[in-house]
């Protein structure tokens, strides 16, 4: 049985490469390639995907990118199957990749007999996601998970974001009325609760807890 799949990304080079190797499987035809996911929405608008079975993409494209891509072909040709292949290993980027029903991700740096084994594993109606892929995505979910469970109070809240501002303990002290004493209490705990080795570490807390800029 033959295959046809469409490739879209917006390095020649790499687009050269890939079809070199597709074209050593005899299963597998490619029926055309595009710069961008805005190409690749207009071509299935007018032809469809009767005739196609999988979509080989990039993520950083102009235009249209790879994540938004991948969202509206399952959402208007569910039938197309969508292999990202991107040297971008981003745990956030793969989970909305994966709640949007991407069929599989490998990195661009994947060999040769990996890459033909994700498409194939793939055209038969499974996921393949790369070993480099699958620790990036659960080493996310459980970074996640480790924040959602960590509740501060709005006094500690207030005690991380004047460290986080460089204030010393005595100025924190001065500023919320409270004992020199305590407020090293609070430091200690902040970074107990956090799970952090330094001050450095809080402040990088505040900053994603959005209680202070960049």
């Amino acid at each position: 049985m033959s295959f046809n799949i469409i490739i879209a990304d917006d390095h020649q080079m790499f687009i050269d490469g890939l079809l070199s190797i597709l074209h050593e499987d005899n299963e597998l035809h490619v029926t055309t390639t595009f710069k961008n996911g805005a190409q690749v929405l207009k071509f299935l608008e007018i032809n469809g995907t009767q005739e196609l079975h999988l979509l080989i993409t990039d993520l950083t494209m102009p235009e249209v990118d790879g994540i938004e891509l991948n969202s509206i072909v399952k959402d208007t040709y569910p039938t197309l199957k969508t292999l990202v292949v991107s040297m971008h290993i981003d745990g956030g980027m793969i989970d909305r990749l994966i709640k949007n029903n991407v069929d599989g991700y490998v990195p661009k740096n994947a060999e040769k007999d990996e890459l033909l084994q994700a498409i194939h594993t793939i055209l038969k109606g499974d996921k393949y996601f790369s070993s480099e892929i699958k620790k990036a995505y659960t080493d996310a979910m459980f970074e996640n998970r480790k924040q959602e469970e960590v509740h501060l109070t709005e006094r500690e809240k207030e005690v991380l974001k004047l460290i986080a501002e460089e204030y010393t303990t005595q100025e924190i002290a001065d500023s919320l009325f409270l004992s020199k004493h305590t407020i090293e209490s609070y430091r200690k705990n902040l970074i107990s609760k956090l799970q952090v080795k330094n001050l450095a570490g809080l402040t990088k807390h505040a900053i994603k807890m959005g209680l202070l800029r960049e």
